[in-house]
């Protein structure tokens, strides 16, 4: 559709939050525009590598008025399968997308309200909800410019596939969900591989008899009414801890555990932080045997109880803990020579950055987030919705906006209408 001259509300980004905030939107009778820079609706699925699978079962990619349908729900969509499904979210709501329009500037209007001045126009709405989620650039580590020339180096986010790479072995610096999959890809393809290890936690695949996000889900949704709340942002003790990695888990070859121990006796090696570089050696920081143990102890610590307890209060009757340890302790060596081992190619699996640069209004805090509660903003009329913790952990999710959207919604003082939630037990 073309950009309309004003709109009541603006939706900045197509991806699973903006099209849900549509719905919602849709259903309350207001008007309003999604906008999205890309030439389809979809969001950045798109943009993974070829093999890339959902690390989350296919069941909970069920949006508002469109629960998941297909024949596999505890299966794990291909990158492929997901980018389609969210596009063809967008026609079964007859969502109002505009696409090939990227938002240069937002900026308080003249009048009240904002102008969004884009690369087809300016905009001006009463309302905008900012649904760009939180991973917007790839973060690349000052270090790598100090690596040798003759290395190919590519962040995990330009990885398409193994017989891209050149000959050789890899080294993939960061051992989050990303990170730890590619691992897998390239060394079931007959690389010899590198890992150096960061600082992502691990959970078990299932646990108590059903996947772990069954329980993270009815957490999340039905926690608090049995008196185990799934926790807040405001509970986090560091609030610099919301852009930690996710557990490491894995959606390939039917969804299993990840476990870096057993990564390393099946022929990976594991090294330590880069602390620095000299010529073709890396020198490593201490501590490998220390972060295996707190990837270890993650689930333990964080959610364990919390499923425990919640199974207990919602009278559910699951099976024991029948998790297995891998006691393995791989060597640590201090250095490694790059040439020597036969590396190639370095991966960065470090993650992505904020960037709000385009958005012209004080809102950031310290750590580049904004500066908002529930997704209300500290600029009246201006919202967020699919934030990393923007209330809990599960905002962020494929599910995540369907819980904080009607928040918004009630905000905006519209009504909060239509069935939202369908999540399986």
């Amino acid at each position: 559709m073309s950009l309309p001259p004003s709109v009541k509300t603006a939706v900045i980004g197509a991806g699973h939050a903006g099209l849900t905030m549509s719905w919602f939107l849709t259903q309350a009778e207001r008007d309003h525009v999604v906008i999205d820079r890309r030439a389809s609706p979809g969001g950045s699925w798109g943009e993974r590598w070829d093999n890339f699978r959902l690390v989350t079962p296919n069941w909970i990619a069920s949006f508002p008025d469109h629960p998941y349908d297909g024949p596999d729900p505890d299966g794990f969509m291909t990158r492929d399968e997901i980018h389609a499904r969210v596009a063809a979210y967008a026609d079964g709501i007859s969502a109002p997308v505009t696409c090939d329009t990227d938002v240069r500037r937002l900026m308080l209007g003249a009048d009240g309200g904002f102008d969004l001045e884009t690369t087809r126009g300016t905009v001006h709405a009463a309302d905008v909800v900012v649904a760009t989620g939180s991973f917007h650039g790839p973060r690349l580590p000052a270090i790598a410019s100090q690596l040798p020339t003759r290395l190919t180096q590519l962040h995990s986010h330009k990885y398409r596939n193994e017989p891209s790479l050149p000959p050789g072995g890899v080294l993939i610096v960061g051992s989050g969900q990303s990170g730890c999959q590619i691992a897998e890809e390239l060394g079931e393809a007959g690389r010899r591989i590198f890992v150096s290890v960061g600082s992502a936690g691990r959970a078990p695949r299932r646990y108590r008899g059903r996947d772990i996000f069954r329980w993270l889900a009815l957490l999340a949704t039905r926690g608090a009414d049995t008196g185990v709340p799934f926790p807040t942002v405001d509970k986090l003790p560091q609030l610099r801890m919301r852009s930690a990695a996710n557990p490491q888990l894995s959606g390939h070859h039917g969804g299993h555990d990840v476990n870096l121990r057993q990564m390393a006796l099946d022929g990976m090696v594991l090294l330590g932080r880069i602390e620095r570089v000299e010529g073709e050696r890396l020198h490593l920081v201490p501590g490998l045997s220390a972060s295996l143990a707190r990837a270890d102890a993650l689930f333990d610590e964080r959610f364990r109880p919390l499923i425990d307890r919640f199974i207990e209060a919602a009278g559910i009757d699951a099976p024991p803990d029948d998790r297995r340890s891998v006691d393995y302790e791989p060597p640590e060596p201090a250095t490694v020579d790059l040439d020597d081992a036969g590396i190639s190619t370095v991966i960065w699996a470090t993650g992505y950055q904020l960037d709000y640069g385009w958005i012209e209004l004080p809102i950031l805090d310290e750590y580049g987030f904004p500066r908002q509660q529930r997704g209300v903003s500290d600029v009246p009329g201006l919202y967020f919705l699919g934030l990393l913790w923007q209330h809990t952990q599960a905002s962020a999710t494929l599910f995540g906006p369907r819980l904080d959207a009607p928040y918004l919604i009630a905000h905006m003082g519209l009504p909060v209408r239509g069935e939202a939630l369908e999540m399986p037990a």
